[in-house]
């Protein structure tokens, strides 16, 4: 009698895991049926260049400067006349000019008026350095204390303080490979006047300004390709012929003489070969006016009114001061 209700016990309780089983199969296999939606969160677009290209590149503006507030003392002016990061400057702006206590100001310096003969818009403007920004720790009625919160060079007392709006870097999309033999793109025109620091063999990452602004329709992210005329751009002035002349001696065999010019020249002119000989510069006549040489890309960072801050994204060979740009 137990071993039958023992078989009967077994019985039921497979029944019962068999239906269970079945049930969970099933709702597996209606939840792997049913398809479900996944939408792709958008990357952000990646920042063309960082805080130190945009707030410390420097800009040449026609407008006049406020000189109002400036830096008036340090709290270590008897140590030193140069400042950095997280020293402490005594500005004069105080509560009666609403200054606050986390309050951030950007700190310029003019360095004089810009005139390029590169440039047929005569004075361009005044350059001013981007020198930081100062953040306030302490606010008197008349005065405020602030720390160096960012340097892009030393802080010296004089430098001037004023308000900055927020900037925004251009987008970095993905580009095509730079064509180095780009045909113009009938739209303006201008030239590399200067760049930040002096410099003026450039590359890559480099600040320049140009002059070309919003009087000319430029705007923040616009892309400018950079070129120079076709068979210029050397430091030093190259010689417009061969090193070797069709009259010099001692190219051919010793043994079977050729004749008496140089395998080592340009062609003889005329259809057989009587007449002068084609050096590089004879070659040059006639060739069609505007041949250009393609020598990088530039992004817009800042625009004034005749000039404009421009970062080099691309290079095929070194940039010069000098060189021409165009709006793509």
């Amino acid at each position: 009698m137990n071993f039958q209700k023992y078989l009967w016990n077994r019985a039921v309780l497979s029944v019962f895991f068999l239906t269970t089983f079945s049930c969970v199969a099933a709702a597996q296999v209606t939840m792997q049926s049913t398809p479900s939606m996944v939408i792709p969160t958008p990357k952000p677009a990646t920042a063309l260049v960082g805080s130190n290209s945009l707030y410390c590149a420097g800009f040449i503006q026609t407008a006049p400067i406020d000189t109002a507030n400036r830096i008036i003392g340090a709290n270590d002016e008897t140590d030193k006349y140069q400042f950095s990061q997280n020293d402490f400057m005594i500005i004069n702006m105080g509560s009666n000019k609403g200054v606050k206590v986390g309050d951030v100001f950007s700190v310029v310096r003019p360095r004089g008026q810009v005139k390029s003969h590169w440039s047929d818009k005569g004075p361009l403007g005044a350059y001013v350095q981007e020198v930081g920004a100062l953040e306030v720790v302490k606010v008197g009625n008349d005065v405020s204390a602030a720390r160096i919160k960012s340097s892009c060079d030393v802080f010296v007392l004089g430098d001037l303080v004023q308000l900055t709006a927020e900037r925004t870097s251009p987008p970095a999309p993905k580009r095509p490979v730079m064509d180095r033999f780009l045909e113009p793109s009938g739209k303006t025109q201008g030239r590399i006047m200067m760049s930040r620091d002096g410099a003026e063999l450039l590359t890559r990452d480099y600040i320049v300004y140009v002059d070309l602004g919003a009087e000319d329709h430029v705007a923040n992210g616009d892309h400018l390709t950079i070129f120079r005329e076709l068979g210029t751009g050397n430091l030093g002035k190259g010689w417009d012929s061969e090193d070797i002349s069709a009259r010099d001696y001692g190219f051919e065999s010793d043994h079977y003489h050729g004749g008496t010019f140089s395998n080592k020249a340009g062609r003889k002119s005329g259809s057989y070969a009587t007449g002068r000989e084609v050096s590089t510069g004879r070659a040059k006549n006639g060739r069609p006016i505007g041949l250009r040489k393609v020598v990088g890309e530039g992004v817009v960072l800042n625009v004034k009114e005749k000039t404009a801050t421009v970062v080099i994204t691309r290079t095929t060979t070194e940039i010069h001061t000098g060189d021409w740009v165009e709006l793509q």
